[in-house]
């Protein structure tokens, strides 16, 4: 290939939003309402963590850092959305679609391997109660939080340094409304076949991490069942089923994301999907975390009320 022709790409424009003049700014405000949200609900669960010490222990540390995690996961894409939707020019850089799309899945990353964790401090605390304050130490959790992060974020590095190399010579079109891998990939004049390899890379990740969740919960859920008393079921059932159902909707739409290999939706579809994975599942974790669960409530109503004390107080 000639060396002119390659890597002339400089800025790659988004086709899934609407034009303003076709109700551009009616999309504007429910994503601005629902990103403000889910920017307030998750800080609001951090701070209840923070500040109640009765919520000092594994668990509620693991549901903290995952909350501070979905605030920078949205942040990620939702603001350039928001940008897209009332700009005329919706378009990103090569190196910004780059970053969008390394912090996102980063972030993405980091989720699915703190959901692991959980399942794993909930599998220690239910099945091996009285082994847990000896085996999930503070020390550990720290370890355990730590290498999230760090394994969340470096595992994707080299994916996108290989990217970064790949030549880019037109068009310049993403079909989609934030960047993402195979929409890049298949403006890049390479082999088709690397994006199919890439594809079932990233399908097996997501299966294993799914099927260890999976068999976490399953053993739970056996050992649950075979409590005696009915009270005793629903205390250690409550412990669990916030997590457990973070689990589905997370995986259920990175699943409908990622797990398509060849097949193809219509731009409809490809776009409900994008908004289901990228904003309306983080959007149900802090009303999961916060309803789901009476120790979380009473820490956010009290947050609530000393906020309120102290504004009076004030006057």
């Amino acid at each position: 290939m000639d060396n002119a022709s390659v890597s002339i790409v400089t800025e790659f424009v988004f086709v899934g939003f609407p034009q303003l003049h076709d109700g551009g700014l009616l999309y504007f405000f429910p994503l601005l309402f629902i990103y403000i949200f889910i920017i307030s609900g998750n800080l609001m669960i951090c701070f209840a963590v923070r500040m109640d010490t009765r919520l000092h222990n594994p668990m509620y540390n693991f549901i903290s850092l995952f909350s501070f995690l979905e605030i920078w996961y949205t942040t990620a894409t939702i603001p350039k959305m928001l940008s897209n939707l009332i700009s005329k020019q919706k378009t990103i850089s090569f190196i910004g679609c780059l970053l969008q799309m390394y912090f996102f899945h980063s972030l993405g990353n980091t989720d699915g391997v703190l959901l692991t964790v959980m399942a794993i401090d909930r599998y220690v605390a239910i099945c091996k109660p009285l082994h847990y304050p000896t085996i999930m130490t503070s020390r550990l959790c720290a370890q355990l939080s730590a290498g999230s992060c760090i394994f969340g974020f470096i595992i994707l590095l080299p994916e996108i340094v290989w990217i970064s190399t790949l030549p880019f010579c037109g068009p310049n079109l993403i079909h989609q409304i934030f960047c993402d891998f195979t929409p890049l990939l298949n403006l890049s004049c390479t082999d088709a076949s690397v994006i199919l390899v890439q594809d079932v890379i990233h399908a097996l990740v997501i299966i294993i991490a799914a099927l260890v969740i999976s068999l976490s919960y399953i053993r739970i859920i056996f050992v649950i069942l075979g409590i005696p008393s009915a009270e005793g079921r629903k205390k250690a059932f409550s412990t669990c089923a916030a997590h457990i159902a973070v689990f589905l909707l997370f995986f259920g739409s990175v699943s409908l994301m990622y797990l398509r290999f060849s097949a193809t939706y219509t731009p409809f579809w490809d776009t409900a999907i994008a908004l289901m994975f990228s904003v309306l599942a983080p959007i149900f974790n802090p009303i999961i975390y916060s309803l789901r669960n009476k120790d979380m409530k009473e820490a956010i109503n009290k947050l609530l009320c000393s906020q309120k004390v102290f504004a009076l107080s004030e006057k």
